[in-house]
């Protein structure tokens, strides 16, 4: 196995973040001993190691964090905000060193890293804000003789299962509601991209937060290792994010204790163009939803469909600027596009655009990878994109942009709506009738009209088919770690 040659810079930051588990508020090996090599995908060498825990070490987990529910859940709201405000303050002063371990860890750009780092700490603040403001309500019965109480209260402990591609976003956008709602939690980040949770974790003990009240384990079968805590009787909540196929099997499982779930699954995002868009903004926006984290992303726009009277013009503009985007490590200046998350991630991007060619599709610019060290696929454009083709079907993960024509509005709703999937659509016209009334007709979760961007703190994200089910983000989002309670009260005459 290689070894990564680091600066002194990388060095220091890969030192200052603990590699072991992080149980009742204190940070310990495995009990087995083992360790997860983490590789750095622009070079395939090891960064560090990092423990690899068992089964007994994730039970010691949550027997942590069952034992801190009780008094967690008694902490006074603001006492709880109080915590995510100096957990965002922390975070924000320390984004230059996060975004160098997210991108040694990840592979995207510093400037992506940094702009994760800044997404991710304003569900911190978010909910810092949202953990004061749980309310309930009382009403008069309706015969008049009693009164209806309800009250909102923590659902208790929670398990998250947390992906690769985004590792400190999808760790607060489900810690933070909880931690403001009073859960306390066991957390599970990918194997590939743990490094961030744990800086996350060691953040958060700085910022006061109670031990218990959050536990990370990391381990490299993640199945083998999160089942117990899943059938655990105590265990009251679980949320995952990654694909559909692990999604279903966690939905089957969970469903023996009846455990409130929260799915956010695959995507097959469909970016339409009508032929009263402004193409150049368009563009734009397909840059943003395509290359965002170099397509690895749920939200990345899998599919264009161009309307025919625009699609020579949008290819050949969308292909010239993807085409001159510089690629390389992520630590390089004026890099855009770093490297997939590993070997298999190329094989099957390129697997998919052969598929398509195949087929008769023609490549614009890329459609191939690139020699390594490191995983690079250089990014592609294709056009004359059958609708059988794979790509249309599958969710890419990588930065490829398949164009396929439509001529008329029902056409598009129809070609944007054969999918499993629903989790989002970016949809660009200049007419605001069309605008609403196409929004209305797509089947998905959510909807980026005249923008290639839809995530926010403040909104509800998540998905409908088999995209899953639950939101994360707003209000919303924290009512997915809170259980109601009704008291009727007879007052009497």
């Amino acid at each position: 196995m290689a070894t990564s040659t680091l600066t002194a810079q990388e060095n220091a930051i890969l030192d200052a973040v603990p590699h072991d588990l992080y149980i009742g508020g204190e940070w310990r090996s495995a009990s087995g001993g083992g360790t997860i090599a983490v590789e750095d995908p622009s070079t395939g060498a090891t960064l560090c190691e990092v423990a690899d825990a068992t089964i007994e070490d994730a039970k010691a987990a949550l027997d942590a964090a069952v034992a801190a529910g009780d008094a967690w859940r008694a902490t006074a709201p603001r006492e709880r905000s109080d915590v995510l405000r100096a957990a965002y303050e922390l975070i924000a002063a320390r984004t230059d060193d996060l975004a160098l371990l997210m991108t040694l860890e990840m592979g995207k750009p510093i400037s992506e890293s940094k702009a994760e780092i800044t997404y991710a700490n304003n569900f911190l603040r978010w909910y810092a804000e949202e953990a004061v403001r749980i309310n309930g309500r009382f009403t008069v019965n309706e015969s008049g003789a009693g009164r209806v109480l309800t009250m909102k209260q923590a659902i208790g402990p929670c398990l998250f299962i947390t992906p690769w591609n985004f590792p400190l976003a999808m760790g607060t956008r489900k810690i933070g509601p909880a931690v403001a709602a009073g859960c306390t939690m066991v957390v599970k980040p990918a194997k590939q991209t743990p490094l961030s949770m744990l800086a996350l974790a060691q953040i958060l003990e700085e910022a006061g937060l109670p031990g218990g009240v959050l536990n990370v384990i990391t381990a490299e079968r993640s199945g083998e290792t999160m089942a117990p805590l899943i059938d655990d009787p105590r265990t009251r909540k679980l949320s995952f994010t990654g694909s559909t196929e692990v999604g279903r099997a966690l939905i089957k499982q969970a469903a023996q204790q009846v455990l409130k779930v929260s799915m956010e699954l695959g995507g097959n995002a469909p970016f339409l163009v009508f032929a009263d868009a402004d193409v150049d903004a368009a563009v734009d926006g397909a840059m943003i939803a395509k290359m965002r984290n170099l397509g690895e992303a749920c939200t990345s726009a899998n599919r264009f469909h161009v309307h025919e009277s625009l699609a020579a013009q949008f290819a050949e503009k969308l292909a010239a600027r993807m085409g001159a985007l510089a690629i390389g490590r992520g630590t390089e200046d004026g890099v855009a596009v770093g490297p997939l998350i590993n070997d298999d991630a190329v094989e099957k991007v390129h697997e998919l655009v052969q598929d398509a060619r195949d087929r008769g599709a023609t490549v614009l610019t890329g459609g191939e990878a690139v020699d390594g060290p490191g995983h690079f696929y250089r990014p592609t454009v294709l056009v004359d994109v059958p609708d059988d083709a794979r790509l249309l079907k599958e969710e890419i993960f990588g930065p490829v942009a398949p164009i396929n024509t439509f001529s008329d509005e029902d056409e598009a709703i129809a070609k944007a709506n054969d999918t499993e999937f629903g989790l989002v659509a970016y949809v660009y016209t200049s007419d605001l009738n069309r605008a609403f009334r196409v929004s209305e007709r797509l089947e998905s979760g959510m909807i980026g009209l005249n923008q290639g961007l839809v995530s926010n703190a403040g909104a509800p994200f998540g998905g409908v088919k088999q995209s899953g089910f639950g939101r994360e983000g707003g209000p919303e989002g924290m009512e997915e770690y809170l259980e109601t309670k009704y008291l009727a009260m007879n007052v009497g005459s």
